[in-house]
């Protein structure tokens, strides 16, 4: 029949957790098409990931444990090995910002993707962070791999694309050390997201021209890496 033809054709379908061979974004892990939300769906599969950066009153401080952001001294990162697909669902950094030192200093936060390879961050350049599945139950583990307050050199990542940054500036026009920040955070939670495919990586950042600390909260999709048609 033309018209089941056609369906079948536009709507692609999975085998089994682990297998490549077919599109893995909207079918149930027995192959059986899936009409929940597409993020719901890959949740209720085990495939939704979380990682917390920074504890309750334990701050990571910017920029390697300094000031100004240190592109091979990250804050947050998820490398992500080759077969592997992440899909970022939410990403949310608080910063805890100082007291002004002058009026023109400054603080930031970027969050962005080196697209063609893995981070060499692990717990001898920082600290191994737990990855929790967003089903409690924790069906399976994340082949990614989770590092924060990253405070000795890492090869120097390509950061190609940036997901997300925001900059404050101070401008305060009087006595700059008697003055706060407004509030700093940045919030990524993109409707249509990318898929980062691994080997790669996503890099988190926060500092400025004094010291910066914050918290970072993230959530992923994993998928195994589908085909290109």
């Amino acid at each position: 029949m033309p018209g089941i033809f056609a369906l079948r054709q536009i709507i692609p379908t999975r085998l089994t957790a682990s297998s490549n061979a077919q599109n893995p974004l909207n079918s149930s892990l027995d192959g059986a098409l899936d009409i929940r939300d597409w993020k719901l769906a890959r949740i209720f599969e085990g495939r939704g990931y979380h990682v917390s950066i920074g504890a309750f009153s334990t701050p990571i401080t910017g920029g390697g444990a300094g000031t100004i952001f240190d592109q091979d001294q990250p804050e947050g990162v998820l490398s992500i090995p080759s077969g592997v697909t992440l899909i970022p669902v939410r990403i949310h950094v608080q910063t805890q910002t100082p007291l002004l030192a002058t009026d023109a200093d400054e603080s930031e936060i970027l969050i962005a993707v080196d697209r063609l390879a893995a981070s060499n961050a692990s717990s001898a350049t920082g600290t191994a962070e737990t990855i929790f599945n967003m089903r409690t139950d924790n069906p399976q583990s994340s082949l990614i791999t989770a590092t924060s307050a990253v405070t000795t050199n890492i090869t120097n990542p390509t950061l190609d694309i940036e997901l997300a940054s925001s900059r404050l500036v101070g401008d305060v026009q009087g006595t700059a050390a008697t003055a706060l920040w407004t509030k700093q955070e940045l919030l990524y939670e993109p409707v249509d997201p990318p898929l980062i495919v691994g080997p790669a990586a996503v890099y988190l950042y926060w500092g400025g021209t004094v010291a910066t600390t914050g918290f970072a909260q993230v959530q992923w999709i994993e998928i195994p890496t589908p085909p290109t048609s």
